[in-house]
């Protein structure tokens, strides 16, 4: 299969990428820097230039491939409801061109805070006004009405291992800024975690064979208790770890007030069962406890 992948170059695209071509499957990534384009060359994949801006590169893309995995996304949450129209006009460009081929289109979502005060499974639906991006994802499949093979893939808010800079990283900073580690309250509130690795095995799976219309939980743990994760961190770093009252959570976090304090479990039984899809690489507090998320810290 010729895939087009956007974010190729990206954290969990470049996993991706050489899961793919590992798999025999031909890559094309989008790329918007010489840096990238250079990256996905060294990768074994073809380099097609553009950005989600560029319309006309993204339609091109998936005209010429039999597969669409869409990765690409602006995580600016000073920009939110910006970065979430751009990645619904990115998503309508590739819709429109695959529409009426059946020819599969995988995409990122997410799943933090989708079903406060339970446990969210694949067969929840994510409430409208939770994050702009909710809005992208219904509209997305919605595509599966018109000819289009479209799968949410819903990634765990964490996606750990060697180079990320998302969530993790950014409480270590931190952490090392407040001179604490710190969780909200009694830090009983859960984020589920997946390992990159683990995550693109099941992008690929679902690019696949992924049933038209479905959503799909790249979660390998439930839900890993943030104050354990705070209790690494201190460790690490030889801080004290501190309980922050949720009223002082923004003083503290700085925008991750918002987040860190959230409980959000979420399953992952029925990907599991749809996808034969077993996780092996280490878990998050395993993966912390490696080491090189504190390693270049300046």
């Amino acid at each position: 299969m010729r895939v087009f992948v956007t974010g190729a170059s990206g954290f969990i695209g470049s996993a991706v990428v050489p899961e793919l071509l590992k798999a025999g499957h031909q890559v094309v990534g989008l790329a918007r820097s010489d840096a990238s384009a250079a990256d996905l060359t060294a990768a074994g994949a073809e380099v097609l230039r553009g950005d989600l801006t560029d319309s006309d590169s993204l339609r091109a893309g998936a005209a010429a491939s039999d597969g669409v995995v869409h990765l690409a996304y602006n995580h600016d949450f000073s920009q939110m409801a910006a970065a979430a129209q751009m990645d619904r006009a990115a998503l309508e460009a590739i819709g429109e061109t695959l529409a009426g081929t059946d020819r599969p289109l995988v995409f990122a979502s997410g799943v933090i805070g989708m079903t406060p005060g339970r446990t969210a499974t694949e067969l929840d639906s994510p409430p409208s006004g939770i994050h702009p991006r909710t809005v992208t994802t219904h509209a997305a499949l919605a595509l599966a009405s018109k000819g289009v093979r479209v799968v949410s893939m819903r990634f765990a808010p964490t996606v750990h291992g060697k180079g990320d800079h998302g969530f993790m990283r950014v409480l270590i900073d931190i952490a090392r800024r407040n001179g604490a580690s710190g969780y909200v309250g009694d830090g009983e509130n859960r984020w589920p975690a997946v390992h990159r690795l683990d995550a693109a095995v099941l992008v690929r799976s679902a690019l696949e064979t992924g049933k038209a219309g479905s959503s799909l939980h790249a979660v390998a743990e439930e839900g890993v208790r943030i104050r354990d994760v705070a209790e690494v961190i201190g460790r690490h770093l030889d801080l004290p770890v501190i309980s922050v009252p949720a009223e002082q959570a923004s003083d503290h976090f700085g925008w991750m007030g918002m987040l860190v304090g959230v409980d959000s479990p979420v399953s992952n039984a029925l990907t599991q069962e749809w996808m034969d899809w077993q996780p092996t690489h280490p878990g998050l507090i395993e993966d912390l406890n490696q080491g090189h998320y504190f390693q270049n810290l300046d």
